[in-house]
């Protein structure tokens, strides 16, 4: 069958703390070994939200009582969180490969991702990272760091930066080589490290990427068949928490941009998930999206559950 689909994970499925995390991907390796064993050739791409605002977090307060501390830039920062969870989705895949006898090979690429330097983002962060705070503590981290706090769906404050839009991927031919070679390939994680051009040179800027549009972008540079983007439920609902809420199994590109201008997906939540499909499964005819759960998504892929879009 050898079908290329690319899997796009969530960051906060990863655990909060580096511990937490490696027992997380135990599960994901486990789920990824059973659709290489049924002929996928696959592309994972995971977020970093939790962990790229820990990491600047800590840089930013280690920096407040050490002023040897160099100042950590965005962009450095999302480097650091791609090689850190690349590392632990590439030991888990591994370590589950030996169990299984899965002769596929295993890489993480630290990824670039560039956009727009004129995108409108730049003027309106939206994009949530890190932690939840009370609304004294929002207000600390503000002084203190700079940072721009908004309050998110009613859960307390996080830190917010400028979400642009992915353009292009800088490693696409690399990505391309190792994935058409049969490699599972861990890319664009976090969203990619954004990255503009300045005088004929990639230059990386403080923002973070929705993972969900650069999966969508990677998959359709790659020519994947599928995007296969997970979350937390087995399928999209409309009226969600509502007691005519309605599961999805299928979506046509008319039907979702309908739901969308009735505001049926939330922002920061379904939204980009939707947004991101619908990208995707217009970049080129036959291509195909479905959103799902990871424990659903080998029996989405065999047409069986999960919310298609295409």
């Amino acid at each position: 069958m050898n079908k290329k689909i690319l899997v796009a994970l969530g960051g906060n499925a990863l655990g909060n703390t580096p511990t937490e995390q490696k027992e997380a991907v135990k599960i994901t390796a486990s789920a990824i070994a059973d659709l290489v064993k049924d002929g996928y050739k696959i592309i994972v791409c995971h977020g970093n939200g939790p962990q790229v605002g820990m990491i600047k977090l800590a840089m930013s307060a280690g920096r407040s009582i050490n002023d040897k501390v160099p100042y950590m830039p965005f962009a450095e920062c999302g480097a650091m969180s791609q090689g850190y969870i690349g590392y632990h989705l590439q030991n888990a895949l591994e370590n589950e490969f030996i169990k299984e006898k899965i002769e596929n090979p295993v890489v993480s690429l630290v990824s670039q991702v560039m956009v727009d330097a004129e995108d409108p983002a730049f003027s309106n962060p939206t994009k949530p990272i890190g932690d939840f705070y009370s609304e004294e503590e929002a207000k600390k981290l503000e002084e203190e760091h700079g940072f721009v706090m908004k309050e998110d769906a009613g859960r307390g404050y996080r830190r917010v930066i400028a979400s642009p839009k992915p353009v292009d991927i800088v490693e696409k031919r690399a990505i391309t080589t190792l994935y058409n070679s049969g490699c599972v390939v861990v890319a664009a994680g976090g969203g990619g490290i954004p990255v503009i051009m300045e005088n004929d040179e990639y230059v990386g800027v403080d923002a973070v990427i929705d993972k969900d549009f650069s999966s969508a972008k990677l998959a359709e540079l790659v020519d994947s068949d599928v995007l296969v983007i997970l979350t937390a439920v087995e399928k999209v609902a409309i009226n969600f928490g509502k007691e005519n809420q309605e599961d999805l199994d299928k979506l046509s590109v008319e039907e979702a941009q309908k739901y969308i201008g009735e505001d049926q997906f939330a922002k920061g939540s379904m939204l980009p998930k939707i947004e991101a499909a619908l990208e995707f499964v217009t970049s080129k005819d036959g291509r195909k999206a479905v959103i799902t759960s990871l424990e659903n998504a080998k029996e989405a892929l065999s047409g069986k559950t999960g919310t298609w879009i295409g």
